[in-house]
């Protein structure tokens, strides 16, 4: 009995990129096939359904086979089963620990447990990721945040190294590692105005100042865990607002700055001793771990809404912290 068969013999690995992304996307391979169609590759390639099926099938074993190399992705430049170029290599791993900044917002600042892989139903429904890519995602966070939290050097540079991504992916992923140690909420109602970008710049900036590698870069969890000792000194900024003389002073520093150059001085200087009373106890609670937890929702509640309320501008803010900064390094207290 004669039996027909296609045999491709090849040296190089085919990879589609397309075919890649419906792949991560967690698309089926029908699915795939669907929408592979409606792009119109049947009329580009002058081929048959059968064939496009056959070709998607391939490609999705061939990804599925890759997939164990991915996850150390130092392990993929140095196998032989997959000749892929290393530009190619580059463009896949890149692909691969990609997310979704709607999906990573879901799960940002939770403990990356089995609790929260529980959950991923609800998000993917919530977010319109499938939950295939949900678990891609949430499993890439935990495999990163395993990898380096027992590492000493910096946090985006051990991220870089250890998994191959770029320097923007890399941080991205810094931040992501960072608010899951230190569990910051950022699933209120009133922070959600605020994007994944919003809180990884803030990441960024607290790595950069706040941690313990901010002092001693051979550190232990030098990146991820704050500086205990720098928290504790920031209690000693509430003779700012205990000392009534230190305060008027505070404020006619700051004042005096600021005059002529906002729109918003009236308010400003109003409301000063407000917002410097919320500002300093903010920063002095910060060794107590829940407080650590609500930073950024205490930030909100008691600077940042009674500014909008006045309708301060980016700018103005900006003018504001930097002249209250400034005139506190000029008090006597503080020189």
């Amino acid at each position: 009995m004669a039996v027909e068969l296609d045999v491709f013999v090849g040296n190089t690995t085919i990879m589609d990129e397309e075919v890649y992304q419906l792949w991560l996307d967690g698309y089926t391979v029908n699915d795939a096939v669907k929408v592979r169609m409606e792009g119109g590759v049947l009329e580009e390639c002058d081929a048959s359904a059968d064939v496009l099926l056959s070709d998607t099938m391939d490609q999705y074993r061939t990804f599925q086979m890759c997939e164990r190399l991915l996850h150390s992705p130092s392990k993929l430049a140095n196998q032989l089963l997959f000749q892929i170029p290393p530009h190619r290599q580059a463009v896949l791993i890149e692909r691969y620990y990609a997310f979704d900044d709607t999906f990573v917002r879901e799960v940002l600042g939770k403990k990356l447990s089995k609790g929260t892989k529980k959950d991923l139903d609800d998000i993917s429904a919530k977010t319109s990721v499938t939950l295939k890519s949900c678990r891609r995602q949430f499993d890439n966070f935990k495999r990163v945040f395993k990898v380096v939290e027992e590492l000493k050097g910096p946090l985006v540079e051990n991220i870089r190294q250890h998994f191959l991504l770029s320097d923007k992916l890399a941080r991205d992923y810094a931040a992501i590692v960072f608010f899951a140690n230190n569990r910051f909420e950022t699933g209120k109602r009133k922070l959600q105005y605020l994007t994944f970008q919003d809180f990884a710049f803030c990441a960024g900036l607290l790595i950069s100042n706040w941690t313990v590698g901010a002092v001693d870069n051979m550190v232990e969890d030098m990146d991820v865990d704050l500086d205990k000792e720098f928290l504790q000194e920031l209690k000693e900024l509430k003779i700012l607002i205990t000392d009534k003389d230190l305060l008027d002073q505070h404020k006619s520093l700051v004042c005096t700055a600021l005059r002529g150059k906002t729109k918003t001085f009236n308010e400003m200087e109003a409301n000063f001793k407000n917002l410097s009373r919320g500002l300093v106890n903010i920063a002095a609670k910060l060794t107590n771990t829940k407080d650590v937890r609500d930073f950024f929702i205490d930030l909100v509640e008691k600077f940042i809404e009674p500014c909008r309320s006045d309708r301060w501008t980016a700018a103005d803010m900006k003018l504001y912290l930097t002249h209250y900064t400034n005139s506190a390094h000029i008090l006597d207290t503080f020189k």
